[in-house]
Protein backbone atom coordinates (compact mmCIF):
# COMPACT_ATOMS: atom_id res chain seq x y z
CA UNK A 1 0.00 0.00 0.00
CA UNK A 2 1.44 3.33 -1.07
CA UNK A 3 0.70 6.33 1.14
CA UNK A 4 0.12 9.83 -0.16
CA UNK A 5 3.06 12.08 0.93
CA UNK A 6 0.71 14.72 2.37
CA UNK A 7 -1.11 12.09 4.44
CA UNK A 8 2.22 10.72 5.63
CA UNK A 9 3.37 14.21 6.65
CA UNK A 10 0.09 14.83 8.47
CA UNK A 11 0.37 11.52 10.32
CA UNK A 12 3.99 12.17 11.31
CA UNK A 13 3.09 15.67 12.52
CA UNK A 14 0.29 14.24 14.65
CA UNK A 15 2.59 11.61 16.16
CA UNK A 16 5.22 14.26 16.90
CA UNK A 17 2.57 16.39 18.60
CA UNK A 18 1.52 13.43 20.78
CA UNK A 19 5.11 12.72 21.70
CA UNK A 20 5.81 16.34 22.63
CA UNK A 21 2.65 16.64 24.70
CA UNK A 22 3.60 13.54 26.66
CA UNK A 23 7.16 14.75 27.28
CA UNK A 24 5.84 17.92 28.91
CA UNK A 25 5.36 15.90 32.04
CA UNK A 26 5.18 17.81 35.24
CA UNK A 27 8.39 16.54 36.75
CA UNK A 28 9.46 19.16 39.26
CA UNK A 29 12.39 19.72 41.55
CA UNK A 30 12.10 21.89 44.64
CA UNK A 31 15.21 24.05 44.96
CA UNK A 32 16.71 25.31 48.20
CA UNK A 33 17.21 28.87 46.99
CA UNK A 34 15.07 31.21 44.87
CA UNK A 35 17.84 32.01 42.38
CA UNK A 36 18.05 28.30 41.44
CA UNK A 37 14.38 28.14 40.44
CA UNK A 38 12.56 28.85 37.20
CA UNK A 39 9.29 29.38 39.03
CA UNK A 40 8.30 30.66 42.46
CA UNK A 41 5.39 28.79 44.01
CA UNK A 42 3.22 29.44 47.07
CA UNK A 43 1.06 26.80 48.73
CA UNK A 44 -2.31 28.33 49.63
CA UNK A 45 -4.51 27.23 52.52
CA UNK A 46 -7.77 26.91 50.57
CA UNK A 47 -8.50 25.29 47.21
CA UNK A 48 -10.36 28.32 45.83
CA UNK A 49 -7.22 30.48 46.26
CA UNK A 50 -5.11 28.31 43.95
CA UNK A 51 -4.19 28.73 40.32
CA UNK A 52 -3.44 25.01 40.13
CA UNK A 53 -4.60 22.06 42.22
CA UNK A 54 -1.65 19.66 42.50
CA UNK A 55 -1.61 15.96 43.23
CA UNK A 56 1.78 14.44 44.09
CA UNK A 57 2.17 11.17 42.19
CA UNK A 58 4.39 8.34 43.37
CA UNK A 59 5.70 7.30 39.96
CA UNK A 60 7.20 9.43 37.20
CA UNK A 61 5.06 7.82 34.47
CA UNK A 62 1.91 9.12 36.20
CA UNK A 63 2.99 12.75 35.71
CA UNK A 64 1.97 13.26 32.10
CA UNK A 65 0.67 16.37 30.42
CA UNK A 66 -0.26 19.65 32.09
CA UNK A 67 -2.95 18.31 34.40
CA UNK A 68 -1.58 19.14 37.85
CA UNK A 69 -0.10 15.73 38.59
CA UNK A 70 3.43 16.40 39.77
CA UNK A 71 6.30 14.04 40.29
CA UNK A 72 9.03 15.47 42.52
CA UNK A 73 12.46 14.41 41.30
CA UNK A 74 15.44 13.68 43.50
CA UNK A 75 17.85 15.71 41.34
CA UNK A 76 17.38 18.98 39.49
CA UNK A 77 18.59 17.64 36.13
CA UNK A 78 15.73 15.10 36.11
CA UNK A 79 13.05 17.80 36.29
CA UNK A 80 11.28 19.69 33.54
CA UNK A 81 10.73 22.61 35.92
CA UNK A 82 12.68 23.80 38.95
CA UNK A 83 10.51 25.49 41.56
CA UNK A 84 11.06 27.33 44.82
CA UNK A 85 8.45 27.42 47.56
CA UNK A 86 8.17 31.03 48.77
CA UNK A 87 7.03 32.09 52.22
CA UNK A 88 4.53 34.74 51.15
CA UNK A 89 1.78 34.76 48.54
CA UNK A 90 2.89 38.08 47.01
CA UNK A 91 6.29 36.53 46.13
CA UNK A 92 4.74 33.76 44.02
CA UNK A 93 4.21 33.50 40.31
CA UNK A 94 1.99 30.45 40.81
CA UNK A 95 -0.31 29.56 43.71
CA UNK A 96 -0.97 25.87 44.27
CA UNK A 97 -3.11 23.73 46.54
CA UNK A 98 -2.22 20.09 47.23
CA UNK A 99 -5.21 17.77 46.78
CA UNK A 100 -5.77 14.31 48.25
CA UNK A 101 -6.96 12.50 45.11
CA UNK A 102 -5.60 12.43 41.55
CA UNK A 103 -8.98 13.25 39.98
CA UNK A 104 -9.06 16.57 41.89
CA UNK A 105 -5.89 17.88 40.21
CA UNK A 106 -6.15 20.51 37.51
CA UNK A 107 -6.09 24.15 36.57
CA UNK A 108 -8.33 26.73 38.20
CA UNK A 109 -6.63 29.61 36.40
CA UNK A 110 -5.68 28.43 32.91
CA UNK A 111 -4.09 31.82 32.15
CA UNK A 112 -1.10 30.68 34.25
CA UNK A 113 -0.65 27.42 32.33
CA UNK A 114 2.21 28.88 30.29
CA UNK A 115 4.36 29.02 33.44
CA UNK A 116 4.88 25.25 33.33
CA UNK A 117 5.94 25.03 29.67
Amino acid sequence: MKMNPSKLLLMLSFLLFLFISQTKAQRVFATNYPYQAELKVFVVAQEYQADLKVYKVRNEYEATGQNGKWFFTKYDYQAKKKIYFVDHEYQAELKIFFVEQAYQAGWRNAAKKHLLY
